[in-house]
């Protein structure tokens, strides 16, 4: 199944670019209009997070919104058989804050976040950085798609760990120079471990690894954001969080990830991923277990 999904999806990604995306504006009709996927979960996120804006505002989120997510899909395919040079006209990045650090004898931890088009982002990060460059992924359920999406990943020599292996196996993969991508929004899988901190003004969990792993360590962290000039071409966005995370108090690094990750919403609020439930977990603070960073 590998060689004939992997065939159709690299026939697919030689079509010119205008067809592609001429398909996925058919993609954003049936999403958005038709099927409405998962449509109550996105306005009522914005409704959450931008509860000033009007219905009509935040209506117009939800279709750039869907319209991004779409583009995603087409630009993953394109991804397949697009050319080196070809990327390097699409991506582009201010990569010198993060390879400043090669020789300064410590390693990078990049906190970025879901934000259209991530997989623009793992593979921006790889072609410019002089770190060897690690990321975790999930495996797809499907194995033939899973080895496409892994081949795909790994084009720019990223060193790919599975999520179920990180925590114990970190350093079987990785020797010596590393920048660790970490997709820091993820909602916590222990909800007891998790720090909970003001996002869009409600109080939210957020998974406490990617800080621990800053302080253990004591990497350099930096967070990424990305911008977009127009369809299809991306700017990755790398600022300093903090060159010292142990300085720092427990939770304060965490603190400061979710004010940087709000700052680049506001900027550009459809690029990121309204459909999964961010505000899952209810703050109780009557439970001593629930760790509030104020």
């Amino acid at each position: 199944m590998y060689y004939i999904y992997y065939s159709l999806l690299y026939l697919l990604s030689l079509l010119p670019e205008r067809l592609l995306y001429f398909i996925g504006d058919g993609l954003y009709v049936l999403a958005y209009y038709v099927i409405g996927y998962r449509r109550e979960v996105v306005m009522s996120n914005l409704l959450i997070a931008f509860p000033d804006k009007t219905e009509a505002e935040r209506v117009r989120i939800a279709k750039d919104f869907y319209h991004q997510f779409v583009n995603t899909m087409v630009e993953t395919i394109q991804l397949i058989a697009m050319t080196d040079k070809r990327f390097d006209q699409r991506v582009t990045s201010n990569a010198e804050v993060l390879n400043k650090y090669f020789d300064s004898g410590k390693n990078v931890q990049l906190h970025t976040a879901h934000f259209f088009n991530w997989e623009m982002i793992n593979l921006g990060v790889a072609r410019k950085s002089k770190f060897p460059f690690v990321g975790v992924y999930m495996s797809f359920t499907s194995k033939a798609f899973d080895r496409i999406m892994y081949r795909m990943r790994k084009r720019f020599n990223t060193i790919l760990i599975p999520a179920a292996e990180f925590k114990d196996r970190f350093h079987d993969y990785v020797k010596g120079k590393y920048a660790l991508g970490l997709v820091a929004d993820q909602n916590p899988a222990r909800i007891d471990k998790a720090y909970w901190v003001s996002f869009f003004n409600k109080i939210t969990a957020f998974t406490s690894g990617p800080e621990r792993g800053a302080r253990a360590n004591d990497t350099v962290v930096i967070f990424i954001s990305i911008q977009q000039p127009r369809r299809g071409h991306y700017h990755l966005h790398y600022e300093l969080i903090t060159e010292n995370p142990v300085s720092l108090p427990e939770g304060e690094l965490t603190k400061m990830y979710v004010r940087y990750l709000e700052d680049a919403i506001r900027a550009n609020p459809s690029n990121y991923l309204w459909s999964h439930r961010r505000w899952k977990w209810e703050y109780n603070p009557d439970d001593s277990k629930q760790k509030l960073i104020s």
